[in-house]
C-alpha cells in the first residue's frame, strides 16, 4: 500500500502555507529558515497538526459506525481541542479526558485557551488530576466504557492521536505535500525541524520522507526536538511509530537508525514548563516575524533550531523547514509570563 490507498477526510484548507522567515534568517546569520504553518491549516478551531492526523482517523471511525470520539490530553491539550472541533464538524460527540499534565501555577489553567474552546464546541470535558504520561490511562478506558454503557459507539483516539495504527499517516501526507511545494517554490529543504512529544507527527514525517527517497528523492534530515523532558521514552515512541507507519505504507525496507533523530536539551526538567530559552525563542520569533509560538511545543523546538544554527550543527548553506504545529491557544494559561513588553536587541 501507499499513502494514497488510505481513505482521507479533508479537514484542512489544502496545503498549509510555506514562507521564508527572512528576518530570523538574517538574525541567525546562517541557513535559510522557512516555516510551514500548521497553525493556520484549517478553519476548525484554529487547526494544528492533529487536524491532519484526524483526516485519516475520521474515515475509520465512520466505517466502524462510531458516534463519539473519545480522547485524552492535558488541560491545555491542542489535540483534544482539535478532536472536539472534528467531532462537531462531522456530527459526532466528543468525550475528552483532560489530565493535569503541567504543574503550572495559573488559577485559570482549566478554564481558558484550549479547554475553553473544547467546551464551547460541546465536548464533554472530564477533569482528572493525573500527571503527564504518554502511555494508556485508566481514565481514558473508563470514558470509553461509559460511552458504551450509555448506548453510544465510541472511537478511541489516544493522546496526540499517536499510538494509533493510522496516527502517522497525516504527516506522511505532509511529506508529500512538502515535496510538491518545493517544486513550486524552486527550493529543497535538506533539514526539517519539528517538536516531538507523543511522536506520530515526527514519525510520520520520517516514514514519508523515507518513501520519497525510495522513489528517487534526495535524502534529508528530520530533526525532532524533544519537549517531553523524557528523551528516551520519546525517542522510543517515535522510532516505534515511524517503523510501524513505514511498514503500513509499504516502504519496503527497514528505516535506518540515522533517519530517527530526537534531540534533547531544550525541554527543561518537566513537560509543559517553559525555560529561559523557550521564552527567548517566543519573543524572538514574535519580534522578528510577528509569528506567535507557544511555551509547550514550538517555543522549545524553535529554541532548538536557534541553538543548532548557532553551534553550526546545521550547515550554513542549508535550507531549513521549521514545522509550526500550532498550539497558541495555550498561551492564555501562561499569561503571568508576559505581563510587560520585553524588547530584545535584534
Amino acid at each position: 500500500m501507499s499513502i494514497h490507498d488510505f481513505p482521507r477526510q479533508p479537514l484542512t484548507f489544502g496545503p498549509s502555507p510555506v514562507h521564508r522567515l527572512e528576518r530570523l534568517t538574517a538574525h541567525l546569520g546562517g541557513p535559510q529558515v522557512w516555516a510551514k504553518r500548521e497553525d493556520c491549516n484549517s478553519g476548525l478551531a484554529y487547526g494544528g497538526n492533529k487536524t491532519r492526523k484526524l483526516e485519516y482517523l475520521v474515515p475509520d471511525a465512520i466505517a466502524q459506525g462510531a458516534d463519539t470520539l473519545v480522547s485524552i490530553g492535558g488541560y491545555q491539550s491542542n489535540h483534544t481541542r482539535q478532536v472536539a472541533a472534528v467531532a462537531a464538524r462531522t456530527g459526532m460527540k466528543a468525550v475528552l479526558v483532560q489530565e493535569n499534565w503541567v504543574d503550572w501555577p495559573d488559577c485559570v489553567n482549566d478554564r481558558v485557551g484550549n479547554i475553553m474552546l473544547s467546551r464551547i464546541m460541546g465536548a464533554e470535558v472530564r477533569l482528572d488530576p493525573a500527571g503527564f504520561g504518554i502511555g494508556f490511562k485508566d481514565s481514558w478506558s473508563q470514558a470509553i466504557e461509559d460511552v458504551q454503557r450509555r448506548g453510544g459507539t465510541p472511537y478511541a483516539i489516544p493522546a496526540g492521536a499517536s499510538d494509533h495504527r493510522l496516527g502517522g499517516l497525516g504527516f506522511v501526507n505532509w511529506a508529500y505535500e512538502v515535496e510538491e511545494q518545493e517544486r513550486e517554490l524552486g527550493v529543497f529543504f535538506d533539514t526539517i525541524v519539528v517538536c516531538s512529544v507523543t511522536g506520530s507527527t515526527h514519525a510520520g514525517m520520517i516514514a514519508g520522507f523515507a518513501a520519497l527517497e525510495e522513489a528517487g528523492g534526495r535524502p534529508r534530515r528530520v530533526i525532532g526536538i524533544d519537549a517531553s523532558a523524557k528523551l528516551r521514552e520519546t525517542h522510543d515512541q517515535v522510532e516505534r511509530i515511524a517503523r510501524n507507519t513505514a511498514e503500513l505504507i509499504g516502504l519496503g525496507r527497514d528505516l535506518r537508525d540515522d533517519e530517527i533523530t530526537v534531540l534533547g536539551g531544550w525541554a527543561g526538567d518537566l513537560y509543559g514548563i517553559p525555560v529561559q530559552s523557550t521564552l527567548d525563542a517566543i519573543r524572538l520569533t514574535g519580534q522578528l516575524e510577528g509569528m506567535i509560538i507557544d511555551p509547550v511545543y514550538e517555543g522549545k523546538s524553535m529554541a532548538g533550531l536557534i541553538d543548532l544554527v548557532g553551534r553550526g550543527d546545521i550547515d550554513q548553506d542549508s535550507h531549513v523547514l521549521y514545522a509550526h504545529l500550532g498550539g497558541q491557544p495555550a498561551l492564555n494559561a501562561y499569561s503571568g509570563l508576559f505581563t510587560h513588553t520585553q524588547a530584545l536587541e535584534v
